[in-house]
């Protein structure tokens, strides 16, 4: 009977997003640790390593469900997200101030520590301290990545126009 209720509950992990190397902790429920981290790169290939991280230590514990929880850490957990969102794998974030004062708590140790930091993530999904992103797809991407080099060009015209004003006004006094 404990078997069957294992399975129904997920794999839990816990992933810190960097600029170019990501760290991932696995556990389950109880926040027992599964094996050691897995580091992947933000590339194809680590993110198909991280994939396959992830299948093999499902199979090693028998579970059939998994969660991924990040701290949305600037632009680069994006890549991420659409690698899980397109394998069909459940994903959150995590608010990065309570990622700070969990970890504070835990060892009463501020240090900065991906390993740490991807073990107090996931002891935050366990916890359901996590929000669920909504990543746009098709027409609705398109039209935030319009909408950013609307703001862009917006900002570039701006600029421009004061410069132009600064010049003529400089031409005036020189006269």
């Amino acid at each position: 009977m404990e078997f069957e209720q294992k399975n129904n509950l997920p794999l839990i992990i816990g992933v810190d997003i960097a600029k170019f190397k990501h760290v991932a902790h696995a556990q389950d429920f109880r926040g027992m640790e599964f094996g050691s981290p897995c580091y992947f790169e933000n590339t194809k290939e680590g993110f198909e390593h991280f994939l396959y991280w992830i299948s093999e230590t499902k199979k090693t514990h028998s579970m059939e469900k998994v969660i991924v929880g990040k701290e949305p850490t600037g632009h680069y957990w994006f890549n991420l997200a659409h690698i899980l969102n397109e394998n069909e794998i459940k994903f959150v974030a995590v608010n990065p101030l309570h990622v700070k004062k969990s970890k504070e708590l835990d060892d009463n140790s501020p240090t900065k520590n991906d390993v740490k930091d991807a073990k107090v993530i996931a002891q935050l999904v366990k916890d359901g301290r996590y929000a669920e992103p909504t990543i746009p797809q098709g027409v609705y991407a398109e039209l935030r990545v319009a909408k950013k080099i609307r703001d862009l060009l917006t900002e570039d015209l701006k600029r421009s126009r004061d410069r132009c004003t600064t010049g003529l006004t400089g031409i005036f006094r020189n006269s």
